[in-house]
């Protein structure tokens, strides 16, 4: 049927008809800042039902001098709502073999994190305040090891960059309550979700942490962080992480994530 055929009305709206199925599918799809935060925290801290990871540290000061941490890292993901467990144990050096550290990750409330010191033969609850603190003395804190909830921060789209060959959202995330930064940048890629690069901000606006993806693989059909560096730019002290033997849903059950094995640490896992 001919143009001059047809009313006004129906010609119109067939032109934007045609106009709206020209416009890019992606425009129509585009997440929230908050679905891209969310999407980012699941993709990053939540692949599989369970994980298993034997994990190597350098803590290199600003001389280049390194000190080293090596451990296995278990996790649990619990229901829906965001509840996990995490298990570490270190096996070296000597002075940290041994020692054990828990987490319990609430989609309610604080977390809760408990570390054992054979030395001591004593288990310590670390409080709520010290989750931004140091993890054994590497530039990650305690709150970096699980994540921190997403409504914690106001999150807002800065646009779209190409990181390494990656096309990624850059998010802008800023603490509803007083912490260590007042906002951080985060380069998120858009197919993977993984956070590639973050970057952390004091309140004189000075960058004063730098975090970065050195390495991603697809580890049992999950893509993974395997090697990332967390960089103090005020002390040039920072810390190198390499995931090896990961594994994903290899059956970890729940009674594991427990006070008692925080003691006696099982041998089937930890070895």
């Amino acid at each position: 049927m001919s143009r001059r055929t047809l009313p006004d009305g129906r010609w119109l709206l067939c032109v934007a008809m045609a106009l709206a199925a020209l416009l890019p599918q992606r425009a129509a799809a585009q997440p929230t800042p908050d679905e891209i935060a969310e999407r980012s925290l699941r993709a990053f801290y939540y692949a599989g039902a369970d994980f298993r990871a034997r994990v190597s540290m350098a803590l290199v000061n600003a001389q280049g001098r390194q000190r080293r941490r090596d451990l296995t890292m278990l996790r649990k993901n619990l229901g829906t709502a965001g509840d996990q467990r995490y298990f570490i144990y270190f096996h070296s050096p000597p002075d940290v073999r041994g020692m054990t550290f828990m987490v319990w990750k609430l989609s309610e409330g604080d977390d809760d994190r408990w570390i054992f010191v054979p030395a001591l033969n004593m288990v310590r609850r670390i409080a709520a305040s010290d989750k931004r603190s140091s993890f054994v003395g590497s530039d990650f804190t305690y709150e970096d090891l699980s994540g921190r909830a997403v409504d914690d921060e106001s999150h807002h789209l800065l646009g779209s960059e190409d990181l390494g060959g990656r096309r990624c959202f850059v998010l802008e995330s800023r603490p509803k309550e007083p912490t260590d930064y007042v906002r951080r940048v985060a380069w998120i890629d858009e197919e993977r979700w993984l956070p590639l690069k973050e970057e952390y901000f004091d309140s004189r606006e000075q960058k004063v942490r730098e975090f970065s993806a050195d390495e991603v693989r697809e580890v049992d059909g999950y893509w993974t962080v395997t090697k990332r560096t967390m960089r103090n730019l005020q002390t040039r002290h920072h810390t190198e992480v390499v995931f090896g033997e990961v594994s994903f849903d290899v059956g970890l059950e729940e009674d594991l994530f427990s006070e008692r094995y925080l003691r006696r640490p099982p041998r089937e896992w930890t070895r």
